[in-house]
């Protein structure tokens, strides 16, 4: 198969290989060339496909440098791949010099749908999905990371982090300290894989889990929370909750399918059993 010359954005698995799509193993296969993270760690996946195309490291420290180097295979005619370690391309990962750079030279870029590991765990929270904001990693350092999180306190989407095992401790307490124990939130871990976790409750519960159970501080981790309530906005329920409410009463009594909505998304009981009444449910 013979490549439109562009650059095209592969998204690879984030845990599972059967991830990885049909089309991304016949662009990959097609391709004159890949730009991965780490050559060693794409070359076990590319292996287990059977792929054999020459592949190149594109990572944080050489991207910039690069880039003119594939724009010159672009130029000669050569198709080129980009991938990262895991999930997709330029999301907390390189690539976005050389996709700026790419389109500025004139050449296609042309992406692929995939795996994204903010998206996965966000489809699964039980958290608003209407308006979120990804906000990747959080600085390292413990004042950075808390004057983050203040400038993101009032921020009425759902909020996702990506974290590491060696900081994962830190965040949620700077998540707790900014953002207050009450906030509902969802940690999930090592998704697709075979020890994958969803905990669900407030950040102080959250929290005190992850801190009993040294097994969660281990693996890949996305911290999901939800958006700031405002005083005025304290009494109001998202359409989500509302759909849930009228499902669960289909099945339960009101005081009850009201107190379960409740603990799913951290609103009052009083307030969705009064609206419960008032609808007719």
């Amino acid at each position: 198969m013979t490549m439109p010359v562009a650059l095209y954005i592969v998204p690879t698995p984030i845990g599972n290989l059967g991830d990885l799509t049909p089309r991304a193993v016949e662009v990959l296969s097609a391709v004159s060339l890949i730009a991965c993270e780490d050559t060693r760690h794409s070359g076990k996946l590319l292996s287990h496909f059977n792929i054999t195309t020459r592949t190149m490291a594109l990572h944080d420290h050489n991207e910039r440098a690069r880039a003119q180097w594939f724009i010159e295979k672009l130029q000669a005619g050569e198709s080129v791949a980009l991938i990262s370690d895991a999930g997709t391309p330029l999301i907390s990962d390189p690539g976005y010099h050389l996709v700026s750079q790419v389109r500025d030279a004139g050449f296609q870029v042309s992406p692929l749908p995939g795996a994204c590991a903010a998206i996965t765990a966000l489809s699964a929270s039980g958290l608003p999905s209407d308006r979120f904001s990804f906000e990747g990693f959080l600085p390292a350092k413990d004042k950075a990371r808390l004057d983050k999180l203040a400038s993101l306190k009032e921020d009425s989407r759902t909020l996702i982090f990506y974290e590491s095992p060696h900081r994962i401790l830190p965040s949620l307490e700077a998540l707790e300290q900014v953002f207050g124990s009450k906030r509902p939130m969802v940690m999930a871990r090592e998704l697709t894989k075979t020890f994958e976790t969803f905990l669900v409750g407030s950040i102080s519960e959250v929290r005190a889990r992850v801190e009993a159970d040294p097994n969660q501080q281990k693996g890949e981790m996305i911290l999901m929370c939800h958006g700031y309530v405002g005083a005025a906005d304290e009494d109001a329920i998202p359409a989500k909750a509302l759909d849930t409410l009228k499902l669960l009463c289909g099945e339960l009594p009101l005081k009850k399918a009201a107190a379960i909505t409740a603990e799913i998304y951290g609103l009052k009981k009083n307030a969705l059993y009064k609206q419960g009444l008032e609808l007719g449910w």
